[in-house]
């Protein structure tokens, strides 16, 4: 039996505290909507509640990311450069009504990254384990939500599937390979991120 294993993702943000615990009776796909929520919420909440006096930053000029071997070498720095909202939407309202993506706040060049090769350093949070190895897990712009509660963008992280397992590397910024996804998605009704990287190995450790 695998083992429990508890995140390390203390999230304290708008009045909520989680701890994420993944067990043999929490599904994978449950554990990762829980987690994508727990950070997204908050997002919504504040979009409810925003008045909209004071106009939004006009976002940095996008630039064409480098290539490494066939790879796109792409940044936080250019996926988190614009501001994204997620539109409110209660799923318990109506399990049946589509929820909407607010796809048109992602930019035309973000959104040509689609289907593309990338490479992208992030901080890991792993969702699944097999074995002990990750299979599954966030992989996070920076460690200040788990650390200090700071609730991250929706474009600050970036859904991670791996081919193969790889060991946890928690703390440290780690590179990862694969084919990136993006576009809003969505489980059980919740928006869980814009991308997702079809993960095919990890590079290097930068920490």
């Amino acid at each position: 039996a695998e083992p429990a294993y508890e995140g390390p993702c203390r999230f304290d943000g708008a009045a909520i505290v989680i701890t994420v615990r993944a067990t043999m009776k929490l599904a994978p796909s449950t554990l990762r909507t829980l987690v994508a929520a727990t950070f997204a919420l908050p997002l919504v909440v504040m979009a409810a509640d925003a008045t909209g006096d004071k106009p939004a930053a006009a976002p940095a000029p996008l630039t064409a990311p480098e290539v490494e071997n066939g790879y796109l070498k792409l940044g936080f720095d250019q996926l988190a450069s614009y501001p994204f909202t997620p539109p409110a939407f209660d799923p318990t309202a109506d399990p049946k009504a589509v929820p909407p993506t607010g796809e048109e706040q992602i930019p035309a060049m973000v959104k040509g990254w689609n289907g593309k090769k990338a490479v992208i350093t992030g901080y890991m949070v792993p969702v699944k384990m097999d074995k002990g190895l990750v299979t599954e897990f966030l992989l996070m712009r920076n460690t200040m939500a788990c650390c200090f509660g700071t609730v991250p963008n929706m474009n600050e992280w970036v859904i991670v599937k791996m081919e193969k397992g790889v060991q946890p590397m928690m703390d440290v910024p780690v590179a990862f390979y694969g084919e990136l996804k993006v576009g809003a998605m969505f489980e059980n009704g919740y928006m869980t991120g814009l991308y997702e990287l079809k993960g095919e190995k990890m590079g290097e450790v930068q920490g």
